[in-house]
């Protein structure tokens, strides 16, 4: 399912490659984890030495492929990228990593969804910086050890939950990426329109960071969408008056919830009486997968507090009936 307001990467985001800060003093937002990374990449500089491996977890769209490029740039190095649904077989993984130059980031997101043997073929390398390939086959099968160079594992995942307990354990620094506040956002907005050689007013700069679920991936692809609007119906510049209009016509409110949002709400409130009630029957209710809702869905509507979970299912809260009009005790009868 495609959305606008959908933290995860979508094909159309490859522009985002263009708005990526370079150096860390670019990176907006996130203050704690970069001044902590600064240092980190200061002292291996200092030593002359590669940075621990770095994990970053957090919601989608908040910046950790960002920071894995921002880090190898902080660090002179080269970086190389892979994901972690991508690596199939050791081989996969192992040709990744005779491939690296002493100081190099590999940097692998989704790594939480790399199979538990290509995950044990990386704890040496991390470790040691050595490889183990087991050669021939079965019965006259042997372990070849070759020497890795020193080098920075860069991991990203929206589920650190999901990562094996050895392999989170072998990242030396773990850093956990927030949502980010109103503030933070208007000066990505900003930034992006900067780079898309448009201009905006503060107003609309506001409105669009108040809609954007509080994610940079989602405030730049707003961005990008309000500029066509813009451009073709308006005077090639973002005002208040082109964005309220363009994000009516991309069904966005002032909350950021979208049409999907709504009909979960609509269908939680008026078929399920408010719940609680499972999310496999909210799914076919509203005909989502059930993984969508889990994954999609309900992590900004959580966060939010729009709805809640308890051990019967899902509960609307009274934020979700007054954010559609619904007297919660006539929605009852």
């Amino acid at each position: 399912m495609s959305r606008v307001i959908d933290g995860e990467k979508l094909n159309s985001d490859e522009f985002e490659v263009s708005l990526r800060p370079k150096k860390i003093i670019e990176y907006i937002g996130q203050d704690d984890v970069k001044e902590n990374i600064e240092v980190f990449i200061k002292a291996a500089r200092m030593r002359d030495e590669s940075l621990d491996h770095v994990l970053l977890y957090g919601p989608p769209g908040l910046g950790k492929t960002t920071l894995a490029h921002i880090i190898a740039n902080e660090m002179e190095s080269d970086i190389k990228t892979a994901s972690g649904p991508a690596i199939e077989k050791s081989g996969d993984l192992a040709a990744i990593l005779s491939n690296l130059e002493p100081g190099d980031v590999l940097f692998i997101d989704e790594i939480h969804r790399m199979p538990r043997v290509i995950e044990e073929i990386l704890y040496s390398a991390m470790e040691d910086f050595t490889l183990d390939i087991i050669v021939g086959v079965e019965g006259s099968s042997r372990t070849l050890k070759i020497d890795l160079p020193p080098f920075t594992l860069v991991g990203a995942t929206t589920r650190a939950g999901d990562l094996s307990a050895p392999l989170r354990d072998r990242f030396g620094i773990v850093s956990k990426l927030n949502y980010y506040t109103e503030e933070e956002l208007v000066l990505i907005v900003k930034r992006t329109c900067r780079v898309l050689e448009i201009e905006i007013v503060d107003e609309a700069a506001l409105e669009i960071a108040k809609r954007s679920r509080k994610t940079p991936r989602v405030a730049n692809r707003l961005c990008k969408r309000v500029r066509d609007f813009a451009l073709v119906l308006g005077n090639s510049k973002i005002d208040m008056d082109i964005t309220l209009k363009s994000l009516g016509k991309l069904k966005v409110d002032s909350h950021g919830l979208d049409q999907v949002d709504i009909e979960y709400l609509e269908s939680l409130i008026h078929k399920f009486n408010g719940g609680p009630v499972g999310v496999e029957t909210i799914a076919t209710s509203i005909g989502e997968e059930v993984t969508t809702i889990e994954d999609v869905v309900e992590p900004y509507l959580l966060q939010e507090g729009y709805i809640k979970r308890t051990q019967r299912g899902r509960q609307a809260t009274e934020k979700a009936y007054n954010h559609l009009g619904i007297d919660q005790n006539l929605s009852l009868f």
